[in-house]
């Protein structure tokens, strides 16, 4: 990992106060959005070594026009924490994986992974999909956290969710392609889910939903980019599932390494990052 100054990064380390009736909001629709998760100063302290990382990536990259739709969606890194020990404290803050704990309504939660999804200016939608379509991990209790580093304008947009959705567990082996966006965007108009769009956020705060919640954004047609970091968290004492595709093979050899199907998700990169007994 690289070496910084650790003096001056904030430890992340205060609870933030998630009320019974979010909780219950949540587990009815499937997402919600919570203002203020960081702080102005926290936040931007954060922003600065999150994108060290993805500059450093996006010099990899061919031309967003030569991309396909995945592609032209974000540049993605994944596992920033790995990398960078400033990072890290973010991505185990036990803040955030306190909140994602309790609108699960379980004891603990631990990683399954991170990713910066920074959408360029120019930069496309992202399609209709199910997160937990790519994940081979044998539980319902999963949720994302998406949270702006930079103030998210309503020319940008912020994510839509289907509002229940999650509640019809595994809709589809489709990933994030034009396919899913049009077979999935059908589903949606069938089964008659509401769509939730939170527009506009301020830096520091943050949307959650479930890994089976349905969930698109649009592209940025502004000359700035959308800079989010996402932390995945999953329940304890999960266990890995099937491997039913390649996507989730792949998923198991990245994120849990060592491990196979049966087996509980604890390997090293897949730490208890909160759990309220211990």
């Amino acid at each position: 990992m690289s070496t910084e100054n650790h003096s001056v990064i904030p430890n992340l380390q205060s609870e933030y106060k998630v009320t019974h009736e979010q909780i219950k909001a949540f587990q009815e629709d499937g997402h919600i959005y919570l203002r203020n998760v960081a702080s102005t100063e926290e936040i931007c302290t954060y922003r600065e070594v999150i994108s060290k990382s993805v500059e450093e990536h996006s010099k990899k990259l061919a031309p967003l026009e030569e991309r396909d739709t995945y592609g032209k969606a974000f540049v993605q890194v994944m596992n920033v924490w790995e990398h960078s020990e400033d990072v890290k404290k973010f991505v185990l803050a036990k803040r955030f994986a306190k909140v994602a704990a309790e609108l699960l309504g379980v004891d603990g939660v631990r990683i399954y992974h991170d990713q910066a999804l920074y959408k360029e200016p120019g930069g496309g939608h992202t399609p209709w999909h199910q997160d937990q379509t790519y994940w081979p991990i044998d539980t319902d209790k999963t949720i994302t956290m998406w949270m702006p580093l930079a103030d998210v304008t309503e020319e940008m947009g912020s994510m839509s969710f289907a509002t229940g959705s999650h509640k019809k567990g595994y809709i589809s082996k489709l990933g994030i392609s034009d396919e899913s966006h049009q077979t999935l965007g059908d589903y949606i108009t069938a089964n008659r889910f509401p769509e939730i769009t939170y527009g506009a956020m301020n830096a520091g705060d943050a949307t959650f939903h479930y890994g089976w919640t349905l969930h698109s954004a649009p592209g940025n047609p502004s000359s700035q980019t959308r800079e989010i970091m996402t932390i995945i968290y999953l329940a304890d004492e999960t266990r890995v599932a099937e491997t039913d595709n390649e996507a989730r093979k792949n998923d198991l050899k990245q994120w849990m390494p060592g491990l196979k199907t049966g087996d509980l998700v604890d390997s090293p990169l897949n730490p208890l990052v909160y759990h309220k007994n211990k």
